[in-house]
């Protein structure tokens, strides 16, 4: 499948970097990447696959900071452009943020790898 610049989910925003010191191998990451991505035939195929990783594995809810402010990551989820997305909370407040924008707490949660496997996987 084409790794191409239009692939859903690429943002022009520079995207936050993993926290964690212990950093994924690059031979872990691709094998992540072959397991999201298995049997996907198509653009929508694969964004869906990848939303299933990182939903099935990202241990959300979790605490994050954003601009400043402490919010709650209730799920991920994909917006209206088919872009996979965090959705924050913060009291009654709901805000939805591209997930490889999303700065990551230290520690991190359970999962997080994923992210940056996809990250990877979009060629960041």
């Amino acid at each position: 499948m084409s790794r191409g610049k239009n692939r859903p989910g690429r943002g022009s925003a520079k995207p936050a970097r993993r926290n964690c010191s212990k950093a994924l191998s690059k031979a872990k990451l691709e094998a992540m990447i072959e397991a999201a991505t298995v049997d996907c035939y198509n653009e929508s195929e694969l964004v869906t696959g990848w939303l299933t990783v990182i939903q099935d594995n990202l241990g959300a809810p979790f605490e994050t900071c954003v601009l400043g402010v402490q919010v709650t990551v209730e799920r991920i989820d994909l917006d209206g452009a088919g872009q996979i997305v965090a959705v924050c909370a913060r009291g009654r407040d709901r805000q939805a943020l591209p997930i490889l924008d999303l700065p990551l707490p230290s520690p991190e949660p359970r999962g997080a790898g994923w992210i940056e496997a996809y990250r990877l996987w979009l060629g960041r």
